[in-house]
């Protein structure tokens, strides 16, 4: 495996030659060739994110229903409903950002509470991104052409002996 793309390199003599695609969680490689029910797939990501988005919302009403028959005052229920809203704004945008680049994997340990307490945010980017593409489909295309290119550049030969070409006079 690349260690900046993530594709696989196949051995040289194996018959396919070349890079594999790296698989997408739920889609597998049919995000290559939009085949094998990849449309359908879509469609199930894209509901079963939005359906989890709003399972999770309606626990929150409960934790929010809690507070409430607790009465702990408006100052703690205003204090969890912005850390619930800002945490789940920077899931979203750190989920939304993972779409398109490579997230550091420093970064991504240090705001692992954060992201979880979030996960509403992270649901809905899911969720709006399955609506166009494979969550995370264009940054492996790229990738993956990227590496085949750079495979058909090594793999290409040189004909004849440069040293026995003519050269003009």
């Amino acid at each position: 495996m690349s260690d900046e793309s993530g594709t696989q390199d196949i051995p040289a003599g194996s018959p396919e030659g070349g890079p594999r695609p790296e698989p997408i969680r739920f889609f597998g490689t049919t995000w290559v060739d939009h085949d094998n029910g990849y449309a359908l797939r879509r469609a199930g990501v894209a509901v079963g994110s939005l359906a989890a988005a709003v399972a999770s919302c309606l626990i929150l009403r409960f934790a929010y229903e809690g507070l409430q028959i607790a009465d702990t005052g408006s100052f703690v229920t205003v204090l969890v409903i912005a850390v619930f809203a800002v945490c789940s704004a920077l899931a979203f945008r750190n989920t939304w950002d993972g779409f398109g680049r490579r997230p550091d994997p420093d970064r991504q340990a240090s705001l692992r509470g954060l992201l979880a307490i979030g996960f509403v945010g992270s649901l809905l980017a899911y969720f709006l991104r399955s609506l166009t593409e494979a969550p995370g489909e264009k940054l492996h295309r790229q990738e993956y052409e990227s590496a085949r290119r750079q495979h058909e550049k090594r793999s290409t030969r040189r004909t004849g002996n440069p040293s026995k070409k003519k050269r003009p006079r």
